[in-house]
């Protein structure tokens, strides 16, 4: 067994976890609180430790080790640091995802270092905390790395500010492992003897979780939101039942050093402790080194989008043709170049372009532009815009088409070769702009109402394409006062409408903390809300052999129209399962046919009788199982000559391969999932020729 040293610098997926209250409150039991620090045990304004981050992380330790391939019967938390950004929510979903940063070789038989760097962002959005984890991997030294630096904490020579005692009781671990951690070392006798321990030891993250409820008590009581900084070495094990003090040094404010000791034998089990606390600076978000294009930002919401992104610290491209608001006109340096002197008045950095959106060239150049001056796109924000407003027989062909070549064609145009960057670097944030007239229709803009409804297309589609990328796509309708609208709203409606009210929610879209992607927002006058295409949940008329008539439309006309319980789909399969779902219903009336498979032998078992000979003339196929689960294995079926021969194992040369996991192919075998739905639902995925698996459900009747 040896260390992958290959795993060095590549991303740990990420990770998430559910909890509510009662997972915090279970943890501080775990660390030993009571009715002494209520205010960890008690739903009611509950407070989190800031230790309970390395619990609800504790998934991320262990891929560390996977991902490195360390000897588990070694493994040893080494040090441990946490950097605070944002306190801890009682209920919520934690997202984790980080990276092995180095390997360490202290040498044959003495074991090898290795160190992971982690972020956590809570289902708000919020980043939580940094974790600097090092594990101790004592059976796999020797592989010819360097050693690690010396890191030393210096203590003053005098006696500690401030000595916490606690008694952890017999059976701690018992109670703490409830909150993630259930390696074996610290509950099964025969593994901690094989590891070199006389029974069960503490887990060092229960010990080190009382220390930093000792740390809080001396320093900032009550107030576990100020803890900013936590760092430890764990330096010796410690068996269950012992009484352990921990050693406080305040060095400055908002500082102090600290070392948890066994109480007995005086000997050090946590060391170079460092822990900071006092506010937590402001949750700020920030674009430092990202590079953003914002079209049309020569005035109105674009300039305010330039702007604030700027004084965030993103380098802006601010581009802007200069004509008029109907997009006639040879155009005008002095819009982006206005906004751009603005930029850089402010400290910022930006460039102008003079580029038109609605040439595929005048995109190209966009990107270009800030390929050239700044390296890279991350956020593009498709803001240009034009209106020629006419009722709908008025509006000439000639006026139809230049609104859709501004609004629709050039968001494509800047769209595509900003993708193309985006898709490189795995990451990126792009920003649609639709309107009201588009979502909800408005007289006499037909021209801009489609154009603006049509993003919303090309936003669902690139939502998908871009998701493996880290591609967000977002659509915002803005309401608000520009030179398109400015002479359309009362004066009194101006103020209130000021593109800064909308500017918030672009930015938090673009940022590297939003989490979404595909959804559309109102934003204006400060409110903002989420609208979606919901599909009812309608009615099945007719069926296989028999086709609806129009009488049968007509008289299921409300079932038909209605939203109540509406459905949003965000993949075209996922609503032609649905459909094809409810079209094909089994017959959920025969509770018999529905269990007849217990077991995923049994069905296989079973194929041979069920096989239909007439069905499968001058057929030459083999179908290939590849079903996942305990109950789970490999077969393949041959269908040759009118003749079907199944067996278990796998065939050199299957037509086709179907995955799927054990109780959902038990599910469709039963008739409880149609085999459509399970497909485009992502349960069973079929390799090879697809259309061959098809002729599956007309060679067996196994329902």
């Amino acid at each position: 067994m040896a260390l992958n040293l290959d795993a060095i610098g590549k991303k740990i997926s990420p990770i998430s976890k559910d909890y509510t209250w009662k997972d915090a409150v279970l943890y501080a039991l775990g660390v030993g609180a009571g009715f002494s620090d209520l205010e960890y045990c008690y739903e009611k304004e509950l407070k989190v430790l800031p230790t309970f981050s390395m619990a609800a992380i504790i998934d991320f330790f262990w891929l560390v080790g996977t991902t490195s391939n360390v000897n588990p019967a070694g493994v040893l938390h080494g040090e441990q640091e946490i950097i605070f950004h944002s306190s801890i929510p009682p209920e919520g979903t934690l997202t984790t995802e980080g990276k092995i940063t180095h390997y360490y070789d202290k040498g044959k038989d003495k074991g090898a270092l290795i160190l992971a760097e982690s972020d956590t962002f809570h289902s708000n959005g919020k980043k939580l905390f940094t974790s600097i984890i090092s594990i101790f991997a004592r059976l796999d030294g020797g592989f010819g790395g360097e050693n690690s630096p010396k890191k030393e904490v210096k203590f003053p020579n005098r006696d500690p500010d401030f000595e916490v005692e606690a008694l952890p009781s017999a059976d701690q671990p018992l109670l703490y492992r409830l909150s993630g951690d259930i390696f074996p070392l610290h509950v099964d006798p025969d593994f901690a003897r094989t590891s070199g321990f006389e029974k069960p030891i503490m887990h060092g993250l229960c010990t080190h979780g009382y220390a930093c409820r000792a740390l809080i008590h001396s320093l900032v009581p009550g107030e576990p939101e100020k803890v900013r900084r936590f760092n430890c070495r764990f330096s010796k094990a410690l068996y269950p039942g012992t009484p352990i003090r921990t050693l406080i040094w305040k060095t400055k404010e908002g500082k102090a050093i600290w070392r948890t000791i066994n109480a007995k034998t005086k000997e050090v089990v946590i060391d170079n402790g460092v822990f900071e606390y006092g506010d937590i600076p402001k949750d700020e978000i920030r674009f430092d080194d990202r590079v953003a294009i914002v079209t049309g930002a020569g005035g109105g919401l674009g300039q305010a989008y330039a702007l604030e992104l700027a004084k965030k610290g993103a380098k802006i491209v601010v581009n802007d043709m200069g004509g008029d608001r109907n997009g006639s006109g040879k155009g005008s340096a002095s819009p982006a170049d206005k906004v751009v002197k603005e930029i850089r008045k402010l400290g910022g950095k930006a460039v102008a372009n003079y580029d038109n959106v609605a040439t595929p060239e005048g995109g190209e150049n966009i990107v270009k532009t800030a390929l050239d001056t700044f390296g890279t796109v991350d956020i593009l924000i498709n803001n240009a815009g034009i209106l020629r407003d006419k009722s709908f027989l008025k509006t000439e062909p000639k006026n139809w088409q230049t609104v859709l070549d501004v609004h629709l064609n050039g968001a494509y145009n800047v769209s595509r070769p900003a993708f193309r960057v985006m898709r490189e670097k795995g990451y990126g944030r792009i920003v649609m702009t639709t309107s009201t007239s588009g979502l909800y229709g408005n007289f006499g803009q037909a021209n801009y109402s489609a154009a603006k409804m049509a993003l919303v297309g090309l936003m669902n589609t690139l939502k998908l394409e871009g998701k493996k990328y880290n591609i967000l796509v977002n659509t915002v309708a803005p309401l608000a006062t520009t030179r398109l609208t400015e002479d359309v709203f009362p004066q009194d409606f101006i103020e209130k409408a000021k593109p800064e009210f909308v500017t918030p929610l672009v930015i938090y879209l673009c940022s590297d903390r939003c989490p979404v992607s595909g959804n559309i927002y109102n934003a204006g006058m400060g409110c903002f809300s989420r609208t979606a295409v919901i599909t009812g949940p309608g009615a099945v008329v007719g069926d296989a052999n028999r086709l609806p008539t129009v009488e049968a439309i007509m008289d299921n006309l409300d079932k038909i129209s209605t939203i109540k319980n509406g459905k949003e789909y965000s993949h075209l399969n996922d609503y032609v399962g649905d459909a094809l779902t409810a079209f094909s219903s089994p017959d959920r009336s025969d509770e018999k046919s529905q269990h007849r498979f217990k077991s995923v032998s049994a069905v296989f078992d079973a194929m041979p009788n069920a096989f239909i000979p007439d069905a499968s003339a001058g057929l030459d196929v083999v179908f290939q199982y590849s079903i996942s689960g305990k109950d789970g294995g490999d077969w393949f079926c041959v269908v040759k000559d009118n003749i079907c021969i199944v067996e278990s194992g796998t065939n050199e040369k299957p037509t086709c391969t179907l995955k799927i996991a054990d109780t959902d192919f038990l599910d469709m075998m039963n008739g409880m999932l149609i085999p459509m739905k399970a497909y485009t639902s992502g349960k069973l995925k079929i390799e090879g020729d697809i259309m061959k698996s098809q002729l599956i459900e007309k060679l067996f009747k196994l329902y």
